[in-house]
């Protein structure tokens, strides 16, 4: 016996001494071949920030940068969302309801004000959950508003003596974050934070072409078609000619300017805008889908939302009328106990965290942040939701000096983080039980999400799980691979201050995680 423990002790220690050079060699071709794909001139001019770990071994191997702080852009979603799952748990649930503060009698009469109550579900549009490879919209966005204003009816109410108040005072009324571009606040990625949040709080606007060069394109809106003024300019012109279009919409505005050329062969155009106030916009579309039911509210609609300073909250008008107005104060007896007469609860948080990863959604990220302040810090604000994801990653072990967040999206161009940080985020979470939802909620390359058309066809394609993230002279993508040999890597590629296309800066990411993959083995 003792012979045999002699020989097992001698045949370990020869497997390590030949592993080691082996490993040595492995590790060094790696940094060999990334480090020509960095030689490039049009990828030297930029800074490149890279860690690379294999989860197996523990051993870094690949590192530039790795200590610098980047602009992260999106990847800022990889330390939201593991803090949500860790701290509030992939099965919380939102849920929205119609409450009042009065009583409502046989003959149909309610006594009070109507208030709409949202408590930060993302998904009260037409998102289908759960995800599957791509996002999918019905033709249904405002179907909850219309499920909440059906239960009303069933419950006999038939006029309402108050006010229509939409009710956002769940979060904070912050609705961007600091660092957010102007121009971003027109758009979808802009969206207005809100605890009430329909429609993923935007407009589509749908352009067709006339039937005849020289006439005015269509112009459509849902799901609130009465929601911007419209100014259409944009010209029908003849088959073949280029598509031009442009839009102008000034912060604070519902004023929508549209203009351009659009070819009588043109199959359209889609955009998403954002909207101004949520809450605001809520009321208006509740109210017109209550009078369609034949529901009368004898007041206004109002917004009720929780000021940032003191976090006192207050009453702001709201009307088609009137938007953009000075409000009032609340009313006596408005925050008194309500009846709750309507509910609609969401899916498990887990579908949502999977659509803010695969598809990169803005919006539902920064809920995120505001509902980490709500229920694990002192308020429902963003600094307060930042301050819980700090404790979080103290826990975590990512240094505190390799990381600053302003924003839980990434919008926010004052984000700074190392790959470093990110990397020792990824380990952490692939020891935790929530650690392969998260894994899983990342864009598969090849397959899905933002990734569902890179990589396709290589040797990565269906072995990467990645968290891509871009803005302008920024591209990132960080996640987890499988190598050929088996091997579980976490990795980080930040890059940022690039003047070429985009796609260079891609294609220059995707060629090292194809390096990654390919470790000399031959594929499994």
């Amino acid at each position: 016996m003792h012979r045999f423990r002699s020989r097992l002790l001698v045949a370990a220690t020869l497997c390590l001494l030949l592993a080691s050079p082996l490993e040595a060699a492995k590790k060094k071709n790696l940094e060999a071949r990334i480090s020509a794909v960095l030689a490039e001139p049009e990828m030297a001019r930029g800074f490149w920030g890279i860690e690379i770990v294999s989860l197996t071994s523990g051993k870094v191997l690949f590192s530039q940068n790795a200590d610098k702080l980047f602009t992260p852009a999106s990847n800022t979603k990889l330390f939201t969302t593991a803090a949500s799952l860790a701290l509030i748990g992939p099965d919380y649930k939102f849920r929205t309801t119609v409450e009042t503060n009065g009583l409502l009698d046989k003959h149909g009469r309610l006594s009070g004000d109507l208030r709409l109550v949202g408590r930060g579900d993302p998904n009260l549009s037409g998102r289908e959950l759960p995800y599957d490879l791509r996002t999918q919209r019905n033709d249904h966005p405002i179907k909850v508003l219309e499920d909440l204003a059906d239960s009303l009816v069933q419950k006999g109410v038939k006029y309402v003596d108050g006010d229509l108040v939409a009710d956002d005072s769940y979060f904070a009324f912050e609705r961007y974050g600091e660092g957010w571009s102007q121009d971003d606040l027109v758009w979808g990625d802009g969206a207005p934070v809100s605890a009430l949040t329909i429609n993923d709080n935007v407009v589509f606007v749908n352009i067709l072409p006339a039937d005849r060069a020289g006439e005015r394109a269509f112009v459509t809106i849902v799901p609130f078609a009465d929601y911007y003024r419209i100014d259409n300019r944009i010209m029908t012109t003849p088959a073949g000619t280029a598509r031009r279009i442009f839009f102008n919409r000034e912060p604070g505005s519902t004023a929508l300017t549209l203009w351009g050329e659009m070819p009588i062969d043109d199959k359209g155009a889609n955009e998403a805008l954002a909207i101004e106030d949520p809450a605001a916009f809520a009321a208006e579309l509740f109210r017109s889908l209550l009078e369609k039911r034949g529901i009368t509210v004898y007041g206004r609609e109002r917004t009720h939302h929780t000021e940032l300073a003191g976090l006192a909250t207050f009453s702001v008008t709201a009307t088609a009328e009137a938007r953009g107005g000075e409000g009032d104060m609340p009313r006596p007896g408005q925050l008194s106990p309500s009846m709750v007469l309507a509910t609609f609860e969401s899916k498990p948080l887990l579908e949502d965290i999977r659509v803010i990863n695969k598809v990169s959604q803005n919006l539902h990220a920064e809920i995120l942040l505001r509902l980490l302040g709500r229920e694990k810090g002192n308020a429902a604000t963003i600094d307060s939701g930042l301050e819980v994801l700090r404790g979080f990653l103290t826990k975590a072990g990512v240094p505190g000096d390799q990381y600053v967040f302003y924003d839980g999206s990434g919008l926010s161009r004052q984000n700074l983080v190392t790959p470093h940080a990110i990397v020792s985020l990824l380990e952490y979470a692939s020891r935790q039980t929530w650690g392969t939802d998260f894994r899983e909620t990342l864009p598969l390359a090849g397959v899905d999400g933002s990734l569902a058309e890179r990589l396709r066809g290589t040797i990565a394609q269906g072995r990467v799980y990645g968290k891509t993230g871009s803005l302008g002279g920024v591209k990132t993508l960080s996640g987890y691979v499988t190598t050929n040999r088996g091997e579980q890597i976490a990795f980080a590629i930040l890059t940022n201050n690039f003047n070429v296309p985009a796609k260079k800066v891609t294609d220059a990411i995707d060629g090292i995680v194809v390096k990654i993959v390919d470790d000399g083995a031959p594929r499994k």
